[in-house]
């Protein structure tokens, strides 16, 4: 299988690949404006909020787009089934990997994360530019769902305490001593808490896999331990997803409505500490 990750020199290397840039901002400022200051040479902008995720609501904050607007929206960011696709951003790689992982499930075969981001790109003396590429709108990209396991929020819960479900937030956020976006502080009972920044080092690339595949054994997961993951809003969790695919070990299943779409409903049980 095809490594979810590439180099700046073999991305640099590789022809006739769409690049879509996914930088993004909790609070800004929006990812347009960062990609308009400059952007890898023929990377199109690709926005989490309207191309990655559908509308907030009992879903989430960034539930699963449907497969037609999915669909639409990739086929006008250039694109298609053929064509190999490589994103990035630049934090760590965790709203690229919702980018590869949404990629994934709607059917693409061949998407990739640029390890360590704009970044690496630039320190590896890489050119960028200001000059966005010619409108594309030639995709032929075709939505079909299921490429990657889901979890729903009854599944969640059940793996918390019959597998390994790992929450992707921050320590803090996890044991609900702070919670700066959503209404509710805490985590899903039996959930395993495992920050993304774990997966990578301090040059935001990812870490070498027999390293994720120990710190992965630490929380629980090895082969044939079913494993899910989620976070905030489903777009850290695939960090968690394409890390453990990084490390060789079994594709985990993500909760896309995460904790925004856990707390939507009352009823359902909140842990903290």
């Amino acid at each position: 299988m095809t490594s979810p990750l590439i180099t700046p020199a073999d991305l640099a290397a590789l022809d006739g690949v769409t690049v879509l840039d996914v930088r993004w901002r909790l609070g800004g400022p929006p990812g347009a404006e960062l990609y308009r200051e400059g952007h890898i040479p023929g990377a199109v902008y690709c926005d989490l909020d309207t191309d990655l995720a559908g509308s907030p609501g009992d879903g989430g904050r960034h539930p699963l787009p449907e497969p037609g607007a999915f669909q639409d929206a990739m086929r006008r960011l250039g694109v298609s089934d053929h064509r190999p696709v490589a994103v990035y951003d630049d934090v760590g790689s965790t709203v690229a990997a919702r980018a590869w992982w949404a990629l994934r499930y709607f059917g693409h075969q061949d998407a990739r994360v640029l390890d360590g981001g704009l970044a690496a790109w630039a320190g590896a003396g890489l050119p960028t530019t200001k000059e966005a590429p010619d409108p594309l709108g030639h995709g032929d990209f075709t939505a079909r769902p299921g490429g990657m396991p889901m979890l729903t929020a009854d599944e969640a819960a059940a793996l918390a305490a019959e597998g390994v479900l790992l929450d992707a937030r921050t320590a803090e956020r996890y044991r609900g001593e702070a919670e700066p976006v959503d209404p509710v502080a805490g985590h899903i009972p039996g959930a395993v808490n495992a920050p993304t920044t774990g997966n990578v080092g301090p040059d935001g690339r990812f870490l070498a896999p027999d390293t994720l595949r120990a710190r992965f054994a630490g929380l629980g997961i090895s082969e044939g331990v079913e494993a899910g993951a989620y976070c905030g809003s489903g777009v850290t969790a695939a960090h968690e997803v394409l890390a453990l695919e990084v490390a060789g070990l079994p594709t985990a299943a993500l909760y896309v409505g995460s904790w925004s779409g856990w707390v939507a409903d009352p009823s359902r049980p909140v842990a903290t500490g």
